[in-house]
């Protein structure tokens, strides 16, 4: 099942600047671990997938997972060996806009140590660097 807008208002979508750093999602909500983006990117609806499948497998279906990122901006490209012009190409596929501190997964339910691995795992099908982050007033 892949993750992508039932409905947008525009098919395409201008590129836009990755300058700056996250404000909002940038703090552990639902969970008591999160995996924090320490650079931006542009991140696909498969490596949002492959990420939370790694995540699960390594929890063995315990506790429970939260996306905190959507991919809601169409990656548009043009067909192979085309020349240039003749306007923007068609979407390809959808992309989340990820900027320095986002947090883009939380788990809860389970141990630090479980926790820690399962995110290691999932940050390596991400394409940047992530950090583990524990909720400021948990303790076990």
């Amino acid at each position: 099942m892949a993750l992508m807008p039932k409905r947008v208002k525009y098919r395409k979508a201008h590129r836009g600047r990755r300058a700056g750093k996250a404000t909002r999602g940038s703090s552990i909500a639902f969970g008591n671990f999160g995996l924090k983006a320490m650079e931006p990117a542009w991140i696909t609806q498969r490596q949002i997938e492959a990420a939370r499948v790694a995540i699960t497998r390594q929890m063995k279906r315990d506790g429970k997972v939260w996306i905190r990122i959507f991919p809601d901006k169409p990656f548009t490209k043009k067909p192979l060996e085309t020349r240039m012009g003749k306007g923007k190409g068609a979407p390809e596929f959808w992309v989340a806009v990820v900027k320095p501190g986002t947090i883009m997964f939380e788990v809860g339910g389970i141990g630090q140590v479980i926790a820690a691995e399962a995110m290691r795992l999932a940050s390596h099908k991400l394409p940047i660097k992530t950090k583990f982050v524990v909720r400021h007033d948990y303790h076990e």
